[in-house]
């Protein structure tokens, strides 16, 4: 299918409350915001997606956790109800919208197996910390991508990532690559032109609540 710019606005937005109970391991939250280092990654791709994050839930206390790689921090882990009020800077409210995606492959045969696997290539990169050295790589890989140049080997992703990186690492651990073209860098909009991703839902998001408010 992939996830088209159009459903951010034909898809209304649905509540927290909601989507909580919508949320599967593996799920993929699309996001289109307009604050200073977004706008950047959405010029740098060409694109209105300009962040993306994996979910996973933690039924044991009943919590869904999203985890996300961010600049000067690297991966973490945030509750999806504070995921959707702020960015990964503290910009409050959300300055745009959020889609609630998924991998159709994954929906269909998602093993038990394959999920741990998953988890565990996610959860083991909880806290990895970006040297200058790696910022500036990935630096470099955005310039590569804006340019449309090929992706030097030097500078391909080890440890140190962006966040669709980071997300298309956690997909490649059980066997589901995200299609890409090789240059420059895997974006947020190459996950969202993946023929196997799908969107379920456009979460409800602090900057709705503004607009509804203002």
């Amino acid at each position: 299918m992939t996830v088209r710019d159009p459903v951010l606005s034909a898809l209304p937005p649905q509540p927290y409350e909601s989507i909580r109970g919508q949320v599967r391991d593996g799920d993929l939250l699309l996001c289109a915001a307009t604050d200073m280092g977004s706008r950047l990654i959405r010029w740098a791709t060409q694109s209105v997606w300009s962040h993306v994050a994996i979910a996973f839930r933690m039924a044991e206390i009943d919590r869904i956790l999203i985890l996300e790689c961010v600049n000067r921090i690297g991966v973490r882990a945030v509750p999806l109800s504070d995921f959707i009020t702020r960015t990964s800077s503290g910009t409050h409210p959300y300055p745009g919208r959020i889609i609630l995606a998924r991998h159709q492959l994954l929906a269909r045969q998602g093993s038990q197996m394959a999920m741990k696997r998953m988890s565990e290539f996610a959860f083991d990169r909880l806290g990895a910390k970006f040297s200058k050295l790696e910022t500036a790589k990935i630096a470099l890989r955005i310039a590569f991508g804006r340019l449309n140049k090929p992706l030097p080997r030097m500078l391909e992703s080890d440890d140190e990532y962006i966040c669709s990186e980071y997300v298309a690492k956690c997909y490649e651990s059980i066997g589901l690559p995200i299609a890409w073209d090789g240059r420059g860098f895997i974006a947020p909009a190459d996950i969202a032109r993946d023929p196997g991703i799908d969107a379920v839902a456009r979460i409800r998001t602090s900057d709705d609540d503004a607009r509804d408010r203002g």
